[in-house]
């Protein structure tokens, strides 16, 4: 028997003053077996840099990049099923951004972890070509904050202002500076 996803339910309030963008989601997030709090909070961070509101006519969705492997973990499609956008989180094969860079208007990457800044030096060359790449790496002490905000049932709030990011449920807040390395 297969173990199953567990389900996290989240209210999400997004204040992004450096978009102008104002929001508050009702998110049910399936974290994979072998995903760990660490990359279900980190794809959450990514949901909130890049909400839009539920209805408008492309929304930003959760994919199955766990289990579907043409899925990336966040993506925006048209009315008529192209990819807007494409996000990633983690440490993906270059050949794998390489293909979603094809099928997608807009590619992002966030990096996280110990080892996020060793990837992108040993990629960066080959990531270089993808024109509509932008990658942004989550520093490895603030991704590992972030996992102590996972749980079950969560309300967070997300303030963005001049690219810095603070996501907190109350009681603690994760402040994130993004470095961006591919614009």
């Amino acid at each position: 028997m297969a173990i199953k996803s567990t389900v996290f339910k989240a209210e999400l309030q997004v204040a992004d003053m450096d978009r102008g963008y104002y929001g508050t989601h009702a998110l049910t997030l399936a974290q994979h077996p072998s995903e760990n709090d660490e990359r279900l909070m980190v794809r959450l961070l990514a949901y909130a840099l890049h909400a839009v509101a539920d209805d408008d006519p492309a929304p930003l969705a959760f994919a199955n990049a766990m289990t579907e492997m043409d899925e990336p973990d966040l993506w925006r499609r048209s009315l008529v099923g192209d990819i807007e956008l494409w996000v990633d989180v983690g440490q993906p094969d270059e050949k794998w951004l390489r293909k979603a860079s094809h099928r997608s208007r807009e590619l992002l990457l966030y990096l996280y972890g110990r080892n996020a800044t060793l990837w992108w030096t040993q990629n960066q060359s080959a990531l270089a070509k993808l024109g509509n790449l932008r990658a942004r790496q989550i520093p490895a002490e603030a991704s590992a904050a972030l996992a102590g905000l996972a749980k079950r049932t969560m309300r967070l709030q997300c303030t963005v202002q001049d690219g810095h990011v603070w996501l907190g449920d109350g009681d603690q807040v994760v402040e994130v500076v993004l470095t961006e390395l591919k614009g």
